[in-house]
């Protein structure tokens, strides 16, 4: 796979990434298989995608516990991603931001992946009861102590902050700023994805302009533009998606013409009803290519392809907990998508919320 680097640090990565979240934590807990997660994530690093993302909060801690039982074997193969910040209980999460606290988080997380350094240290979120100044400069003597080689600063969840008259990210690019003054940033986790194109207005140029990497979260739209979710079929409750704005079935059947475009560009590039047989079981998937050899595009990995095409410096990380898709996803760095696609995935209906 391609090599892409972040950060002023030249951290070198697969040019797709795994999240690794919904293996154990916000997507339907009955799907959850822990020894298919492990063989999805050697499937990633048999392929390239060596960018392993994980929180302490997924689970919460299973998710780093399950990622350190395959780095006990293949530490080399892998970078391990990881974030601190956020506490989970019953019914709640919250910040935490003191240093004390973040010192600890980083050294239970050392010891659940089995590791003796974090590649890439990120903040889930701040802690608005402490200067961040103050969390960021506890980060900073973890990289001093050799426990962390770079830090990051994750922005997923901005949305929840949106109002009229205000750009999505204008918050979250005066944290950067200020954290900047502190210790160097080397990756911004946002949302990327055709359907939330946000980040390319202001946060995606601030990360240009100063050799930041961008890690694209939800790449493709929590599933949607994998084109294999049918309208009104409805989430289990633990589903963050029965929850989610966009995918009331209404909203659902709205965006279709989004998934339906970038059907129509995989269908170009040798794709048709039927091939890649990797997200469901079989042609009704909407998957496809040609039957009988050739390269199989899928609209998963257009979507994939959309995302690397936005800079040198973009890492998709889309989230999987199947081998099957791991490797789809892996696969969408050969896609190489032209002119005129990417003008056609430009004039596609922006995508509706029940906030429009």
């Amino acid at each position: 796979m391609e090599r892409r680097t972040i950060g002023a640090g030249a951290l070198e990565v697969g040019a797709i990434g795994l999240g690794c979240m919904p293996m154990s934590w916000a997507y339907t807990a009955s799907r959850q298989r822990g020894d298919e997660s492990l063989r999805t994530v050697h499937a990633a690093l048999d392929r390239g995608s060596t960018l392993l993302d994980t929180a302490d909060m997924y689970g919460p801690f299973t998710n780093e516990l399950l990622i350190g039982r395959v780095l006990k074997e293949r530490r080399g193969d892998a970078f391990v991603s990881t974030k601190c910040g956020l506490l989970v209980g019953e019914q709640h999460i919250v910040a935490n931001g003191r240093p004390g606290y973040v010192k600890r988080a980083c050294d239970a997380s050392l010891r659940r992946l089995q590791t003796d350094t974090i590649d890439l240290y990120q903040l889930h979120r701040a802690d608005p009861e402490v200067p961040v100044e103050e969390t960021w400069g506890a980060m900073a003597e973890l990289v001093a102590a050799g426990k962390v080689r770079a830090l990051g600063l994750c922005a997923v969840g901005a949305r929840a902050s949106r109002r009229m008259g205000s750009r999505l990210h204008d918050g979250t690019i005066r944290l950067l700023e200020r954290v900047q003054q502190v210790f160097p940033v080397s990756a911004v986790q946002a949302e990327l994805s055709v359907w939330s194109p946000e980040a390319l207005d202001a946060l995606l140029p601030w990360c240009e302009a100063r050799g930041v990497g961008f890690l694209a979260a939800m790449p493709l739209g929590n599933g949607f533009l994998t084109g294999t979710l049918t309208p009104g079929e409805g989430f289990e409750p633990d589903d963050v998606r029965a929850r989610h704005p966009r995918f009331t079935a209404e909203m659902m059947a709205a965006n279709q013409p989004i998934v339906a475009g970038l059907r129509r560009i995989a269908e170009r590039h040798g794709g048709g009803d039927g091939s890649w047989p990797v997200r469901g079981s079989g042609p009704a998937d909407g998957y496809g290519g040609a039957r009988g050899g050739g390269r199989r595009v899928t609209t998963a990995q257009v979507a994939l392809a959309w995302v690397l095409a936005q800079g040198r410096h973009v890492v998709p990380v889309p989230g999987a907990k199947h081998e099957r898709w791991a490797a789809e996803n892996a696969g969408a760095a050969e896609v190489q998508l032209t002119p005129q696609d990417l003008a056609e995935i430009a004039a596609l209906p922006a995508a509706r919320g029940s906030w429009d």
